[in-house]
Order: C-alpha cells, then structure tokens, then sequence
C-alpha cells in the first residue's frame, strides 16, 4: 500500500509537469509544434543515458538472474496481450491503432523514471526486459498493424535508438567496463530530464488540442480502459499464478517494474507510426492523451492488487 502511495505521489509530480507544457502552449509562449523538437532531444539523447545508466551496476550472478526473468517475464506479457487482443478484435472490431494501443503500453519514456523514483535506481535495469522485447516488436508487428503492411526490416529492429541503447548498456555491464566519472556524472544528469521532459512534450501535445476532441469520442475510453485496466490486471494473474516471482530472490520486486510497464499509457510511438503511414494520427493522440491522463490514477491501483495478491 505504501508503494502504491509512493506512485500516486510520482505519478502526481509528472502531471504537474503536463500541466507546464500545457501551459506553455496555451499562453502562446509556445507552439504545440515545438514539441517535436524536445521530443527528439528525449529520443536520440536522454533516452540512451537513462538506459546506460541502469546499467551502471555491479554485474552479479543475482542481477544477471533478474534480467532474465524480467526478459522471460516481458515476452510472456507481451504475448498475451497479443493474443487477448486479437479475440477482442473479433468482438469490438479494432482499427490497427486501438490494437497497438491495446498491445503496446509506454515502457520507457514513464516507466524509467517511475522504477527509480519508486523503487530506486538499481531497480532500473529490470526495465530492459520489457523494453527489449517490446522494442523488437514495435518495429516489426506494431509497424506492421498500423500501416496495413507486411514489411520487417532488420535494420529497423537492431538499429534503433533503443536497441543499440540496450546492447551498449549490456556490454558494459557483462564487460564490468567503467565510463569515466565525468562522462557518467553528465550521462546520470541527462538521464534524469527523461520523466519531466517526456511529460512536457505531451503536455505540449494537449495544450495544441481543443479539450473537446480528446474527450469527446466515446470508443476512446473502451480502449481506455482495456489498456490500463483489463490487460493489466490479466497480466498479473498470469504472472502471480505462473508463481516465476519465486523462481530467484527478490523476484517478486523485479515482477513489479514488468506489472509497471504492462500497466503504462499507450506508447507514443504508435502516434508517430500513424504520422508516417497518414492512419489517422489524431486518433491515436487522442487515444495516448486519454491513456496517460487516466493512467494517473489506474497504475496505482494495479501496483497495489500486485502487491495484495
């Protein structure tokens, strides 16, 4: 319960800064369209050091273990997600974009800075599980539903910013290879812009919508709710009955930061394919304001029924 409290009061504080950027925007200090820049700067740069930094631990046969299982642990999820969605597909009739909303949940841009707020930094780490899995397949089967076409490309896959950020991280990690103190002092700073920077950005996002549109389509909040609160909530059946929180020490914590991602808004990444495709981008950024606003006070409550359970 008092973890649970310890996220509503992160969760609180990345409002807040939404509400900046929102504001930004409306008193036209900004334009909605300056996002992207920042974006950008949180992709190809903060990003890369926040993931580099989880890495920056002692490598033990106990943290090697947990990766695994936070590996083990993020494919299991991200299968069922699949699989739950396509049968609801069959009953609801979803659109590429409510399916990859429904499948694809913000393991990164939220959940990084989330793990070390609330459980701490070393704790971080565990969030490339979810990231590695979700990453290769973002790229391909993501790509893949919401552009209508069935095109994978390797380099798509391994050579994005998040997979290189991952296997950079992984060498220096199993390596035992040390940056030099400035260098990892500066990458730490960066690193720690992720959570506000992200929230900025849609906060920006929001403020260049008119407040009716995001609220005013009723399917949006069907998928809502899928996202943030049956899929999740299925997720952790499936991972307390699986009983694989038992299989290492400290197992259970390291499921916590899977059940964080799984529980997350929609990606972001989703509204960018849509922009790349031309497949409807403002529904999709309805649907990722929705999710995220809403998330607030869903992931909580999923952490706690984790920790109940």
């Amino acid at each position: 319960m008092e973890l649970s409290l310890h996220l509503m009061e992160q969760l609180a504080q990345l409002f807040l800064m939404l509400l900046i950027g929102l504001i930004l925007v409306r008193c036209r200090l900004l334009r909605d369209s300056d996002s992207r820049v920042l974006s950008l700067f949180v992709l190809y740069v903060v990003t890369p050091c926040a993931i580099i930094n989880s890495f920056s631990i002692e490598c033990t046969r106990e943290t090697l273990a947990g990766l695994g299982l936070a590996l083990g642990a993020g494919i299991m999820v991200q299968c069922l997600f699949i699989i739950l969605t396509a049968v609801l597909a069959g009953i609801f009739h979803f659109n590429g974009i409510e399916k990859a909303t429904l499948i694809y949940p913000n393991c990164g841009n939220l959940v990084i800075p989330l793990a070390g707020a609330v459980l701490g930094s070393e704790w971080v780490i565990y969030t490339s599980g979810y990231m590695t899995t979700q990453t290769i397949l973002m790229w391909t089967h993501c790509r893949s539903i919401v552009s209508g076409r069935n095109e994978y490309e390797a380099k798509n896959i391994f050579l994005n910013v998040g997979m290189i950020s991952v296997l950079a991280g992984l060498l220096l990690f199993v390596f035992r290879i040390e940056l030099p103190n400035t260098l990892l002092s500066v990458s730490e700073k960066l690193g720690a812009m992720m959570g506000p920077l992200s929230m900025i950005v849609i906060g920006m996002l929001i403020g260049g919508m008119k407040l009716k549109e995001v609220f005013e389509r009723p399917r949006a909040y069907l998928i809502t709710a899928l996202r943030l609160l049956a899929l999740p909530l299925t997720a952790v059946f499936l991972i307390k009955l699986s009983g694989i929180g038992s299989l290492i020490p400290g197992g259970e914590r390291v499921l916590m930061v899977t059940v964080m991602a799984a529980c997350a808004p929609a990606a972001a990444n989703i509204t960018q394919f849509a922009q790349l495709y031309n497949t409807d981008s403002a529904y999709a950024s309805v649907l990722n304001v929705v999710t995220v606003i809403f998330s607030m006070l869903t992931m909580p409550l999923i952490i706690m029924i984790y920790q109940v359970l």
